[in-house]
């Protein structure tokens, strides 16, 4: 039991600090393509902080497995260069122990990526989405600058301000352009000014001395209105994104007939597996000869995982166009690597000694 624990505490340690850093390195990535989107009043600042953490939750599910896989390299790495596995086995440890070490803490890794795939992952994703759909349907005033073109919902709303006075609020020469459907409505006004409405806590642009113009396209029934002062919803209540299969449940997946869907679908089932697998994998490739540094193989490991991840992407990508059936799916890649992973450790545990490299 005191080897069992020295073995889980050594490989949990780097286990921390390699995790905080792939997410302090995701964060910072994300956060500044969020803050690139709030300077240029695409989206709201109030919103960068709650789709970062977002983002973040999603990302854990791809950074978890990868973090306990090179974790468990340079923590075994280390034991291997230190010569304490040669220690080890020296009083009779056989390698079959330190598996058994690894398999535990994998197979508890894998239950929590499992429950982040299949439940997170999309709770996330659809939060995410939504809050994208709601700044989309958002005019963020404060952000605006004058002699600038704003476009929202894929450019089916646009929006030009020729002069903004940001000390007073107000707004010359505003622009607003939406499309639904085959009608267009274009609405021009000297000037304009951001209002708090608090019975409805809603904001609210007041137009003055302008016009609003209705297109319906095809049919020649146009209309113009001229108005001294109009009050428009800075943001819509009721926001419907579109179906993206990210963001589907679970359980919808599974009962969805579409290859992309079920692409995904086996995307989140094998998380778990390849989990468990990559922290095998890990413990294979952290041998080394001693005085070689325990991170000796930390070069290849980031390119074997690279290599199956990619592979994992290219065969989700090849099932959702059909080029490659259901079965077997994405699940031949991990079939792939649990076959490689069998035979190193079949190699391993057929002796009692730790062999080198």
């Amino acid at each position: 039991m005191i080897i069992d624990r020295y073995l889980l505490r050594e490989i949990v340690k780097p286990l921390g600090g390699v995790c905080a850093v792939l997410v302090a390195v995701f964060v910072g990535y994300t956060l500044a393509r969020y803050l690139t989107d709030a300077v240029e009043g695409v989206l709201p600042a109030r919103t960068v902080l709650a789709l970062v953490l977002l983002r973040t939750l999603v990302a854990i599910e791809v950074l978890l497995p990868v973090t306990l896989f090179l974790s468990i390299v340079m923590a075994l790495g280390r034991l291997h260069s230190d010569y304490e596995m040669i220690a080890l086995s020296a009083s009779g440890v056989h390698p079959g122990r330190v598996t058994k070490v690894v398999l535990a803490l994998a197979g508890l890794t894998a239950v929590v990526a499992a429950a982040l795939a299949l439940f997170v992952r999309p709770w996330a994703y659809d939060e995410s989405y939504r809050l994208r759909a709601r700044a989309a349907m958002e005019l963020d005033v404060a952000g605006l600058e004058a002699g600038r073109f704003y476009e929202r919902r894929r450019g089916n709303h646009v929006v030009f301000v020729e002069r903004y006075d940001r000390p007073s609020g107000r707004m010359e020469g505003v622009f607003l352009h939406d499309e639904d459907g085959d009608t267009v409505r274009v609405t021009y006004t000297r000037q304009a000014f951001e209002r708090f409405d608090a019975p409805t806590a809603q904001r609210m642009l007041v137009a003055l001395d302008g016009r609003n113009y209705r297109i319906r396209l095809g049919e020649g029934r146009d209309r113009v209105s001229r108005f001294e002062r109009v009050e428009l919803p800075l943001k819509e209540e009721k926001v419907t994104p579109e179906y993206r299969r990210k963001a589907a449940p679970t359980a919808e997946l599974a009962r969805s007939s579409d290859r992309n869907d079920l692409a995904e679908l086996q995307w989140r089932l094998t998380v778990p597996v390849s989990t468990v697998l990559l922290g095998l994998l890990g413990m294979q490739l952290s041998r080394t000869a001693p005085r070689r540094g325990k991170n000796a193989r930390f070069g290849a490991a980031v390119l074997v995982y690279a290599a199956y991840y990619n592979a994992k992407v290219l065969a989700k990508t090849l099932v959702g166009n059909g080029t490659v059936g259901l079965v077997p799916g994405i699940l031949w890649v991990d079939a792939l690597l649990a076959a490689l992973v069998a035979a190193m450790l079949w190699r391993q545990l057929r002796g009692t000694q730790w062999e080198q490299p």
